[in-house]
């Protein structure tokens, strides 16, 4: 989404290194600060760990702040230090987010945007919200400093449990053993303003004590919640609270998650401009085959007014990064303006995150990742599409329409969203599914352990903080010290690829499927961008799975096939009235004897409507086919007449 992250709220911080202080305690240690702090307070600890699992799913990120401004394990909210601490957001990128040359540009939606400066003055506490300043709360009932709650782990777990207690005494309850006299607590911790948003949260945590969760933390630490699947929490409590209703309005989503109607506008204002989105009729007038997985670069405010804003870009749905609360903005029918290439934004739908690409630590929580895939699974389910990464794109995996928008397409979410998790909350955990010959792989590094430097998050060249990536670098020989490999589009001039945290020139993700074209000890090359293409795949700890899948190649007797970025029909499709867009091939080619993984067969399509007058729309629908195949990092088309189809 939008480009302009706020000064006025949040922006996270981006310092090299952990603030001092912060801990990194011995193995075994954590486990025993979440009991102390749950005897200490009389809270049950399995609420305890669930809470911080939401949160943070336990770990500590060195001190550094969340994207609303959390701290530590348990999440514990400062907004106003947050602000103090921050660096300039770096980007860079100029695309058109409706991606049409059928009418004016417009602003720029998600990702790698160029953001204003903090301002000088932070905001003063009184006039954010509750949900942004519980670690001034926790230091009044604790007793403990402001500074020790922000950076030391078993302080953060003594505040957090703290302002559970406290939300437990508000309710007039008793400090009771069993947790499913929590409920209505652990709805209060969530921070949100309604009633849905609050019960949404609260039914999370329990789903987390009945299940159980056990993982090691980013400080080394195995915490495990063990299962308690009889917990049947006391839902009643909600109505004590007296938290508002959620805006009403036509939203479409799951009835699990808390989803309010914040319309995106739609008005004409002269001179053939109108915002910020299209009229349509979805999926009757088209299909709906993709959702795009963006990062807001704002705050949550902000982005509520962007998307609100006539001459700014829309989207469908937003999630709110401290609870996981979404609002939607357009109908599912009509198409937003949000993926700069017009065929994946006429047949797809846009999810913003609250978030930032180039903040490592300013962590998603668990409680919007869960939301957000409850939403595309939803969406997925009734839309018939499949769970993979050919049809769940992340923004930066969008590609140009024509040569010219290459270098200023959007590199969100980034190397630091975990598909892998996102994956296994979607019910589709990433697993191998073909023996060790397999002529296809599947990118998935271990999130956590697998920490490939990147430049750029603060300054031009400067290393960013080390952090989990579910990202794999690709080079032009099995060696770390080969080059990386080139990307012609985003470089015509030849120039190498870089480790920068927005380069996506030589960068493989998660959940991406890539034929292989050879193997050589710890090390496995892929077809990727026209060239073999190396990465770091030791059996012991690989960086992909094997699978199965069908792949595609050149059909015999021709030496090559020209890539595309979007699938238009054919000139002669085109009715009176609307104007051809050209089939214009991208930089790149296809040669014989290189093989890509096939997604989709679809026809050539052409969403018309650059009027506001909806009666002058029209779906162009060609003959000529084409696959959408795993190219590089991006997706790319090819016609069907000229490829042939086979198993791996």
């Amino acid at each position: 989404m939008g480009a302009f992250a706020s000064a006025a709220l949040l922006l996270p911080l981006l310092s090299a290194a952990p603030p001092a202080g912060a801990e990194a305690p011995e193995a075994g240690v954590l486990q025993g600060q979440f009991a102390r702090a749950a005897a200490h307070h009389g809270v049950p600890e399995s609420v305890l760990l669930a809470v911080s699992y939401l949160q943070s799913r336990w770990d500590t990120h060195g001190g550094a702040p969340s994207v609303t401004g959390g701290y530590g394990p348990m999440h514990l909210t400062d907004a106003v230090t947050a602000l103090a601490s921050v660096a300039p957001h770096h980007s860079e990128g100029e695309e058109d987010a409706r991606g049409d040359d059928s009418r004016a540009l417009r602003p720029a939606a998600s990702g790698d945007r160029a953001a204003p400066a903090a301002s000088a003055s932070s905001p003063a506490p009184a006039s954010l919200p509750p949900r942004l300043r519980t670690l001034e709360r926790a230091s009044e009932l604790s007793g403990i400093p402001a500074e020790e709650l922000r950076t030391g782990t078993e302080a953060n777990i003594e505040g957090g449990a703290a302002l559970l207690a406290a939300a437990q005494r508000e309710s007039g309850l008793p400090a009771s053993p069993d947790p499913a006299d929590w409920y209505g607590a652990v709805a209060r911790y969530s921070g949100a303003d309604d009633s849905a948003t609050a019960a949404t949260y609260a039914n999370d945590v329990f789903d987390v004590i009945r299940t159980g969760e056990s993982r090691t933390t980013d400080s080394g630490q195995l915490v495990t919640l063990p299962a308690a699947p009889s917990v049947a929490p006391a839902t009643e409590q909600m109505t004590a609270l007296g938290l508002r209703r959620p805006a009403g309005g036509p939203v479409e989503c799951p009835p699990t998650i808390a989803c309010e109607w914040v319309p995106a506008p739609y008005e004409e204002f002269g001179d053939g401009d109108y915002g910020n989105h299209d009229k349509a009729n979805r999926p009757a007038s088209q299909s709906i085959d993709y959702i795009v997985i963006h990062d807001t670069e704002a705050d949550w405010g902000t982005t509520l007014r962007l998307v609100q804003d006539p001459t700014y870009v829309s989207w469908q749905y937003s999630l709110r990064s401290s609870d996981g609360h979404v609002a939607q903005h357009l109908s599912l029918k009509d198409v937003g303006w949000h993926a700069g290439n017009w065929f994946v934004n006429a047949k797809s739908v846009g999810l913003e995150h609250e978030g930032f690409l180039t903040s490592p630590d300013s962590w998603y929580t668990e409680a919007m990742y869960r939301s957000s895939a409850r939403l595309v699974r939803y969406l997925a389910a009734r839309y018939r599409i499949p769970l993979d990464r050919q049809h769940i794109l992340g923004h930066d995996n969008v590609p140009g329409t024509v040569s010219s928008s290459i270098k200023g397409m959007h590199t969100d979410p980034g190397p630091y969203w975990d598909w892998a998790h996102y994956f296994r909350l979607l019910g589709r955990p990433i697993t191998p599914s073909a023996g060790p010959d397999a002529g296809v792989v599947t990118i998935r590094p271990e999130y956590s352990g697998h920490q490939p430097v990147y430049t750029g998050c603060t300054t031009a060249g400067t290393a960013c903080v080390p952090h989990g990536s579910g990202a794999v670098r690709l080079h032009t020989a099995p060696s770390a010290d080969a080059p990386l490999v080139k990307d012609i589009g985003l470089r015509p001039g030849g120039q190498d690829s870089t480790t920068g945290v927005n380069d996506t020139g030589a960068r493989a993700s998660t959940g991406q499927s890539y034929a292989v074209a050879e193997r050589r000890g710890d090390w496995t090359a892929i077809w990727y961008l026209g060239q073999k293409a190396w990465f770091h795949n030791p059996a012991k700890e690989p960086a992909a799975v094997n699978a199965r899948g069908l792949v595609l190649t050149p059909r015999e007797g021709l030496a090559e096939v020209p890539v595309y970025g979007r699938a238009y029909p054919e000139a002669s499709a085109y009715p009176a009235g609307v104007p051809v867009q050209s089939v214009s091939p991208l930089p790149y080619k296809l040669l014989a004897g290189q093989r890509y993984v096939v997604g989709d067969r679809t026809p050539g399509e052409y969403f018309f409507a650059p009027v506001f007058d909806v009666s002058a729309h029209r779906v162009v629908r060609g003959q000529e086919e084409y696959y959408e195949i795993q190219f590089g990092h991006r997706v790319a088309f090819v016609k069907a007449a000229d490829v042939r189809v086979s198993r791996a």
